[in-house]
């Protein structure tokens, strides 16, 4: 059963950290201009596509181990960007942007995001959360959506973001800013 992301209450104020925080810690909770959104946990595909992109793309870019490393990559971090509260699938710094936070969430804005696409949460991501991601400069976006099978890459060019892959199934691919290992699409997918 699909559940729709909710506007949760109330509505005649701009949602506040203290909205969010109330919420129960089985939610993932994000306020997005001004609104609170709160979601399930992802059922299989989505967990499934989540667990091995960070199998995959933490090794090389995060440890440096088969790869250049220089990334600090974690996984469902709340981020806040303003008045906005995003939790994307997967961020990543450059870690010479990178700042450890001495709160349980970070400020400054990610080199790369990756969102994972669920059926209740799609039109958030490719909306909402895509002109938060523009606004603060996250220079690449990963769009993944593993019902379909799917792989959007996309770079920030002149403040917007422009789709420059779109890769499908059991392809392998070279995804910027990745593009120094391959990538089985095939992984990601639940069998």
């Amino acid at each position: 059963m699909i559940h729709p992301m909710p506007r949760v209450p109330p509505f005649d104020r701009p949602a506040t950290y203290d909205d969010l925080v109330a919420l129960p810690d089985n939610l993932v909770a994000e306020i997005l201009d001004g609104e609170l959104h709160a979601s399930q946990r992802p059922a299989d595909p989505h967990a499934t596509a989540e667990s091995a992109l960070g199998m995959v793309i933490g090794p090389p870019f995060h440890f440096g181990r088969g790869g250049p490393g220089g990334w600090r990559i974690l996984v469902e971090p709340e981020i806040h960007l303003g008045a906005d509260v995003v939790v994307p699938d997967w961020a990543g710094w450059r870690r010479e942007r990178f700042t450890s936070p001495t709160t349980a969430y970070y400020t400054v804005a990610p080199d790369w995001i990756c969102e994972i696409l669920s059926p209740s949460t799609s039109k958030i991501d490719r909306t909402k959360k895509l002109a938060i991601y523009a606004r603060e400069g996250v220079r690449h976006t990963w769009l993944i959506d593993p019902v379909a099978r799917t792989l959007e890459v996309l770079r920030l060019e002149n403040g917007h973001f422009a789709i420059i892959a779109s890769h499908v199934d059991d392809e392998v691919v070279r995804a910027e800013p990745f593009a120094e290992i391959e990538l089985n699409l095939r992984d990601l997918w639940s069998e």
